[in-house]
């Protein structure tokens, strides 16, 4: 699966698990450490916003602070549909895949920002739906992509502190249990 697929298949899996949150579930605990549900879906609109910027050729000082806050407001449904579907229109913007973007460790290829993003909202979606108790299941072949871009830098990704350490999962786990495990949380 290449890159704008699995960004689709991805942004799709979140799209759906934020439109089951229900108005009292908006302060429940998620399993990432210290979020609630609105920090998870805040910070995941937050990095959309960001998306069309970057992918325009923004440096992170050009943005400057717009993003910061609560992104949400009174509606946090129609707040992720918005920031979600800008984004999705920056990526599949023609040739947007060849250009360099500006993060906030330097340059880096739009390639390697779209795996970021892809995989961030695929792990996402697993922790929004366990944290308003949807079925956490995602697409078997958008796990098993993810994992393979996530598991060469796994010590990367655990080292740099975005992730809790990873835990074991049995040697013959499927895809999603492996790289969530991967990724610090417990299937």
């Amino acid at each position: 699966m290449d890159l704008i697929e699995a960004h689709g298949r991805a942004m799709t899996e979140f799209d759906s698990r934020v439109r089951r949150v229900r108005p009292e579930q908006w302060d429940w605990g998620t399993p990432c450490k210290e979020w609630s549900v609105h920090d998870l879906v805040n910070h995941l609109v937050h990095e959309q916003l960001w998306a069309p910027e970057l992918l325009a050729g923004c440096t992170v000082e050009q943005v400057g602070d717009r993003f910061e806050g609560d992104q949400l407001g009174s509606d946090p449904l129609h707040s992720w549909v918005l920031a979600a579907a800008a984004a999705r229109e920056a990526w599949i913007a023609p040739k947007a895949l060849l250009k360099p973007v500006h993060l906030s460790y330097g340059r880096a290829t739009a390639v390697e920002y779209g795996w970021q993003m892809t995989s961030d909202l695929a792990v996402h979606s697993w922790d929004l739906a366990r944290a308003i108790g949807v079925d956490e299941r995602i697409d078997p072949d958008l796990a098993e992509t993810v994992l393979e871009h996530i598991e060469p830098d796994a010590e990367a990704w655990a080292a740099s502190g975005l992730f809790d350490p990873p835990v074991p999962a049995p040697d013959d786990a499927d895809p999603q249990t492996r790289l969530v495990a991967l990724l610090g949380r417990t299937p």
